[in-house]
């Protein structure tokens, strides 16, 4: 379980590092408005301060998009080892599944 939930701690991390800089760089928020306004959306609650260039739109709008791949992957990632364990508790294997 440590690894998969480093391995998502890692995602989390090059996500919002991500953000960070596209809305230092791109929006022209100062590092603590970047760092809010990137946590906010990745975390799902939506954006905080107004933008007011279309490529802080445009960024804003795909990292948005992007940070909903990021949950999925960071979920599926922190669940499979669970799933595995469940799978083996109840001795599904291959030669059990249909087909």
């Amino acid at each position: 379980m440590v690894p998969s939930v480093a391995m998502a701690g890692g995602l989390i991390s090059a996500a919002l590092f991500i953000g960070i800089s596209g809305y230092h760089w791109i929006a022209g928020f100062d590092w603590i408005d970047s760092l809010l306004e990137a946590s906010m959306i990745l975390g799902g609650m939506g954006p905080i301060n107004p933008l007011t260039t279309t490529g802080a739109k445009l960024f804003a709008s795909g990292y948005a998009l992007f940070s909903g791949l990021v949950f999925i992957a960071v979920m599926g990632i922190t669940l499979a080892p669970i799933t595995h364990l469940m799978l083996h508790k109840f001795h599904l294997d291959e030669k059990d599944m249909p087909g």
